[in-house]
């Protein structure tokens, strides 16, 4: 799973999501693209589930970007944990993905598998995508 290295503070504040992405809108790197046409926070579990669908398809032919990176910690309390206290433990690391965004990219495979793949990989996000060309 994704988790970045180090992080100048341990732990972040949610933040607002509004408006759409504007960089890491365009396919850059491979031929194909997935694109995102909702908001949400993408955790790491997600992603590599993702990664997983897309290689597994392709039987680890091809090439892959992930064009995003998990770098927002989620707190979370312990369960039946009264109120007050101060803030939880980190639990896990989202992206906050905006309208926009390119999640994943994808080159070195037909048309119609790079489709297929992206399809499936679209199924384990928890945001709206489309699969875009170069």
């Amino acid at each position: 799973m994704l988790v970045p290295r180090k992080a100048k503070y341990r732990k972040q504040q949610r933040g607002v999501m509004k408006g759409i992405a504007h960089s890491g809108t365009n396919v850059s790197f491979g031929e194909f693209g997935l694109i995102s046409e909702g908001q949400g926070w993408v955790t790491s579990r997600q992603i590599e589930a993702a990664r997983r669908a897309i290689t597994h398809y392709t039987k680890r032919g091809g090439r892959i970007w992930i064009r995003i990176f998990p770098d927002k910690p989620i707190t979370k309390k312990p369960a039946e944990v009264r109120m007050g206290g101060g803030k939880g433990e980190v639990h896990e690391y989202v992206v906050p993905v905006k309208i926009g965004r390119m999640l994943f990219e994808i080159a070195g495979v037909p048309k119609v598998d790079a489709f297929a793949a992206l399809r499936l990989a679209s199924h384990k996000l928890p945001v709206k995508s489309r699969i875009v060309e170069k």
